[in-house]
């Protein structure tokens, strides 16, 4: 079975953006060298009903009978399962998953892991396609669970145009799900997150069987706060330097004004962000490496690798699924997908509503291949490791640039749009997001080749024949 190390989650509700978008996002941790494609699976509609079942636990579902278009980004080879880990689908609806999360002793004793349940390398591929509202994809995954188990504890973002949603799975059937505020955020790395759960309001979804399940097992006494986190969640010195301090390098990013330290055990769930939130905020977390800390691994510092940074080498993939109004479908969602380190890659905006996928993007295999998009942005980080303090500049001014420009085309492609039937739209989005994909790797390509040349001075076989005379 293909096992995930960790992985980081950003969720930003529709008044805490500056454009009013919602978005969603998650770095995907595994293995330093595994490559990932991108994929659109078109919209089916099948006499009868479908069944899917899972290479790595065996569960066999049965689907419903239409399925929409969804993006998503499988794994290079099904050896292991799909592992589509996110996208969008044709109702504008995102799904990302899953952020791995782990739960104390005490609940896992009273329901433990079902080994042939569901786990996170099927859970997009038979839920997003089903699905046309954020809360509808809590429910059915939540179905699922209850009915079949899981096989390990996880947490799912959804989203729709209207509102943003995490979902955690704890134990075997047990699971919970907030809804994110309009004008806030979260940032979740590999603990269960959600605090205090009020079964009275809308807000929150969860099991038929949660309370009862707390209750009779000793785990809570009912007419005090249900705090799912303290209940089910774990407070650790490994979560206190594997995780928490990734929680805090986001929020210090997003709302300086908060005092707090990596080390706190209670970090909100829940935080207001400082200033509207634009799409590089978003991504910026994703790429976070305790810059302007003490604890930034890159630097030679004591405490430089102290904790767990955000982006780190085993990311496989990192995403942002942009939810935006007031734009006709094909190119209101975007797909921004940064292949490899998230810190050392490039946001590709891909708009959902395409049909095709550049061929870079479909490619990428073991061993390396460099017609391979993926393979393209780990080179260049790998080159850039090699002397990382005198790269790192030029690397940043080129994310920045190729950002702009690609700002510049989404612009563009909406202007483009106005007026534009569905089969146009369709074009269009095919077109922007080609043309994104080759903007982005043209300029990966010239610096890999800077990169190179200039990193052939730093040879350990140079030799300065004045100073050895």
């Amino acid at each position: 079975m293909q096992v995930r190390t960790a992985c980081t989650s950003i969720l930003v509700g529709k008044k805490a953006s500056a454009d009013g978008s919602i978005m969603i996002g998650r770095n995907e941790d595994s293995k330093a060298a595994w490559p990932k494609h991108l994929v659109v699976h078109p919209e089916t509609n099948a006499q009868t009903s479908p069944t899917f079942t899972s290479k790595a636990t065996g569960l066999t579902l049965t689907l419903p009978k239409r399925a929409l278009k969804y993006t998503a980004t499988p794994e290079w080879t099904d050896e292991f399962g799909l592992f589509e880990e996110d996208g969008i689908n044709s109702a504008g609806v995102a799904m990302s998953a899953t952020e791995s999360a782990y739960a104390n002793a005490r609940v896992l004793a009273a329901d433990p892991f079902v080994e042939d349940g569901i786990i996170e390398e099927a859970m997009v591929t038979v839920v997003l396609p089903y699905i046309t509202s954020a809360k509808a994809g809590v429910r059915r995954l939540g179905q699922i669970v209850e009915e079949f188990g899981t096989g390990e504890a996880n947490g799912v973002l959804f989203a729709d145009h209207d509102e943003a949603w995490y979902m955690e799975i704890a134990t075997g059937h047990h699971w919970v799900a907030a809804r994110i505020p309009d004008d806030s955020y979260a940032v979740v790395a590999n603990q269960l997150a959600i605090q205090e759960v009020n079964p009275e309001s809308a807000d929150f979804l969860y099991d038929a069987g949660l309370f009862d399940f707390a209750a009779d097992h000793q785990l809570w006494q009912p007419g005090t706060p249900f705090n799912f986190r303290q209940i089910f969640g774990t407070s650790t010195e490994f979560d206190r330097i594997y995780n928490t301090p990734r929680v805090w390098d986001g929020q210090r990013r997003l709302t300086p004004s908060q005092t707090r330290t990596p080390l706190d055990s209670d970090l909100p769930f829940i935080v207001k962000p400082d200033q509207p939130l634009f799409i590089g905020d978003v991504t910026g977390v994703l790429s976070s490496h305790y810059q302007e800390t003490p604890y930034d691994p890159t630097t030679n510092g004591p405490e430089a690798h102290r904790f767990r940074p955000i982006s780190l080498a085993k990311t496989q993939e990192s995403h942002v699924l942009q939810l935006r109004d007031n734009r006709p479908q094909p190119i209101a969602d975007i797909h921004w997908l940064a292949l490899g380190v998230s810190a050392e890659s490039q946001y590709v905006p891909f708009f959902s509503g395409m049909t095709e996928v550049p061929e870079s993007y479909q490619t990428g295999e073991l061993p390396a291949d460099l017609t391979s998009a993926y393979w393209q942005y780990k080179l260049t980080g790998v080159l850039v490791d090699a002397h990382y303090r005198h790269f790192a500049k030029s690397l940043t001014d080129l994310q920045k640039a190729t950002h702009q420009a690609l700002l510049q085309l989404i612009a563009e492609t909406d202007d483009a749009s106005r007026g534009l039937d569905p089969a146009g739209l369709a074009v269009l989005a095919n077109e922007a997001s080609a043309k994104a994909a080759a903007l982005s790797l043209s300029a990966y390509h010239d610096y890999t080749m800077q990169i190179l040349a200039e990193s052939t001075d730093y040879s350990p076989l140079n030799f300065n024949t004045d100073a050895n005379l």
